[in-house]
């Protein structure tokens, strides 16, 4: 249910860009205005998700996820019942502040309900949901609203959230915050987890900085056609459905190296781009390569943060997803700064510097956390080895 809901959020954050056309004539509103319901949606997350966090950390979780699903679903209603721009305006504001509010609880909650030692399945089962949702849910949404109007998609979204925040209600244990089995992290590291913010928000900013403009690279450089278009997104898509699924396997035997694999590919695929993009075969292959690595990369720092979290686990969530959306908000606003003058080539370098950035902050950080075999003594082996990225799991569970 908690993977549907995460479904359910990311199709209403990008439901506007599909339906762009036909909302903007029917608001009586430029395309430009109607894009701002996007770009404003992840500001708000960014600005409300560790407020939000902390105003909450109290209540208890099966009540606070059933009432951010219900207003969710309001919210959705209104919106396909506004009848001018600002009223949909505020209701987007509202749903995007119980987006960031569920982004920052859902984590712990749902990993809480199973073992320390299958976590990392568990937050790749949870990621496919928010991982489907420019597949299936976006497309889905977009048709739905050529057919019956762009109302009636946001009006099935009200539905289906309040669909799920009935049925959490149901099924989710009652209890409070600080008894949850993940509300502290497992091995708490301040120094690690402040790298792993900065390597997130700069590694997505560098994702965000081609994919938010991916459409002209494909059109202009590789000269592909517009019926192409949908196509290759859907490849771009469907590879991140595969990468999350794949990286839940390692997350919970290799944390680190599940955060430095996907970057690995991610900057390979980015400056692949931008020396191959002419070339429409190695295009198709290095544009899977990025959708594979950005899902990958998404979930395997949700899983991370889990273990290194240096308090609440709750305001640690709240710090990843605004560390999300400011490379989102970044990485658009920098490609959208570049695109008129040196053209969307240039982006593919630009990005696959900045996540070859991230690849160095977490390396040099892993590099210096890592046990050096020495002449210490045997019985001090299994305290040392604690700390390393293997054994932090087993050490959680003894």
């Amino acid at each position: 249910m908690l993977s549907s809901a995460a479904f359910a959020f990311i199709t209403t954050e990008l439901l506007p860009i599909g339906l762009l056309t036909l909302m903007a004539p029917d608001l009586d509103r430029s395309r430009s205005q109607v894009g701002l319901l996007v770009s404003g949606y992840a500001v708000v997350v960014v600005l409300a998700s560790v407020p939000l966090a902390r105003l909450t950390r109290r209540i208890p979780r099966r009540g606070l996820l059933g009432g951010t699903l219900a207003l969710f679903a309001a919210a959705n209603l209104v919106a396909a019942l506004a009848s001018t721009y600002a009223v949909l305006a505020g209701a987007r504001v509202v749903t995007a502040l119980t987006q960031a509010l569920f982004w920052s609880i859902v984590s712990p909650a749902v990993t809480g309900l199973f073992p320390v030692t299958v976590r990392g399945r568990v937050v790749a089962l949870f990621a496919t949901g928010a991982a489907l949702a420019p597949v299936l849910g976006v497309p889905a949404g977009t048709w739905l609203g050529q057919q019956a109007g762009w109302r009636a998609a946001f009006a099935v979204l009200a539905a289906v959230g309040a669909a799920i925040a009935a049925a959490v209600v149901v099924l989710i244990p009652s209890y409070a915050p600080a008894s949850g089995g993940a509300a502290r992290g497992t091995a708490p590291h301040r120094r690690r987890f402040a790298m792993l913010l900065v390597a997130t928000a700069v590694g997505i900013g560098g994702f965000l900085t081609l994919q938010t403009y991916v459409t002209p690279l494909l059109l202009d450089v590789s000269g592909f056609t517009d019926a192409a278009l949908a196509p290759l997104l859907f490849v771009s898509g469907a590879t991140g459905v595969v990468g999350t699924i794949l990286v839940g396997r390692t997350l919970d035997a290799h944390p680190t190296g599940s955060l430095l694999v996907p970057l690995s590919v991610g900057t390979t695929a980015l400056l692949g781009l931008y020396a191959l993009g002419t070339l429409q075969s190695a295009t198709v292959v290095l544009l899977a390569g990025v959708g594979f690595a950005y899902a990958a990369f998404g979930t395997a720092v949700q899983s991370r943060m889990l273990q290194l979290a240096p308090g609440s686990t709750d305001i640690a969530s709240a710090g990843v997803s605004t560390a999300f959306n400011v490379g989102i908000a970044g990485g658009s606003m920098l490609g959208g700064a570049l695109l008129p003058g040196p053209g969307p080539r240039l982006l593919a370098l630009v990005g696959g510097l900045l996540t070859l950035v991230a690849l160095a902050v977490l390396a040099v950080d892993a590099r210096r956390h890592a046990v050096r075999p020495g002449p210490a003594a045997p019985a001090a082996a299994p305290a040392a080895l604690d700390r390393t990225e293997g054994d932090e799991t087993a050490a959680a569970t003894r």
